[in-house]
């Protein structure tokens, strides 16, 4: 139906921290720049994006690259450019299943290479701070509380590709499910 199509193209949504993966119908936004990367700036100095302009916003494993002082003001732009009732989706390393993983010596758990790291322990720390991007560990307790802190309110743990909200497409850029959680926050 045409009332469809329209609510279709009113919807604004932000892929931030996109890297490499810079999917079509998303504002693509990264620190660097490059094709298909619709702003390119530092999330600590703002997003030049309207306040209250954006759905919601999707980042997937682009927040352990905060350092942890960071973390809450940058959710906090993060909050600030969703509309009322907006949503913020997160999927974030799982620190508890990789150490789960490391204790029960599951190798097949980490996709490092044999030839950058051999030895389990050696797995487990290039993986946990991945290649030395990671700079913030993150527990489904942690995140919430800075969630909380940042102003967001209803947040819910959710799993791979699942949410409760009325965008179900939000789940589209979901990935790494074997070692993510989870987790959706209303502004």
């Amino acid at each position: 139906m045409w009332w469809e199509a329209v609510s279709e193209t009113t919807i604004e949504r932000l892929h931030w921290g996109c890297g490499s993966w810079r999917p079509t119908g998303w504002i693509n936004a990264d620190r660097k720049e490059g094709p298909g990367i619709d702003i390119s700036c530092d999330i600590r100095k703002g997003l030049p994006l309207e306040t209250e302009s954006i759905d919601y916003v999707v980042s997937i494993h682009a927040l352990p690259e905060v350092p942890y002082p960071d973390l809450v003001p940058v959710l906090g732009e993060l909050r600030r450019v969703l509309k009322p009732d907006g949503v913020l989706r997160l999927g974030l390393p799982d620190v508890e299943r990789t150490i789960q993983a490391y204790l029960r010596k599951d190798r097949s758990y980490f996709p490092i290479p044999d030839e950058e790291a051999a030895n389990l322990g050696s797995k487990f720390i290039v993986h946990l701070i991945w290649y030395g991007y990671s700079r913030t560990f993150f527990t489904r307790d942690f995140i919430e509380e800075l969630l909380l802190k940042a102003g967001f309110g209803g947040v819910r743990h959710c799993g791979y590709k699942e949410t409760s909200t009325p965008h179900p497409e939000i789940v589209e850029l979901d990935n790494r499910e074997e070692e993510s959680l989870f987790v959706e926050a209303t502004k």
